[in-house]
């Protein structure tokens, strides 16, 4: 089994909590992403949260809040689901299914961003039709909300 090093797009875009979210949102944008990781500082790359594309719809849009005024740590998700870069891929193929996840972090031992592994990475990167399919479906089944 790969692991998730081999996977993984590294050295992911980051922001701070700090960021306003158009920062995040121009990011996004120009890097062509659904999700940015949320570090703590430049220097420790630890990762404290991610804020995504459904986010900044549901927290900002939907609520009628100022993307201008408002700051990253008010929408971004602070319990991230994670996997270390040495972990099988099929954990974090497990961790995105069960918690219908399109993206995960990848971090080392000190949570440190190193990377990210995307529903397109394991698409593109991932010989198994079949199990990138069924995850796919997983992920995307609805969860009533």
């Amino acid at each position: 089994m790969r692991k998730c090093n081999e996977v993984m797009t590294k050295n992911p875009v980051c922001c701070l909590p700090s960021d306003l979210v158009t920062e995040a949102a121009e990011l996004m944008k120009s890097k062509h992403v659904g999700s940015i990781p949320v570090i703590e500082n430049e220097q420790t790359k630890r990762l404290v949260g991610i804020v995504t594309d459904r986010d900044l719809t549901l927290r900002i849009v939907a609520e009628g809040l100022d993307a201008k005024s408002t700051k990253v740590e008010t929408v971004m998700t602070r319990k991230v689901v994670t996997c270390l870069a040495e972990d099988d891929l099929q954990k974090a193929l497990d961790a995105m299914s069960e918690n219908q996840l399109r993206r995960i972090p990848i971090v080392d031992d000190d949570h440190k961003i190193l990377g990210i592994i995307a529903q397109a990475d394991v698409a593109t990167r991932f010989n198994h039709p079949k199990k990138t399919g069924a995850m796919v479906k997983e992920i995307s089944q609805a969860d009533g909300v």
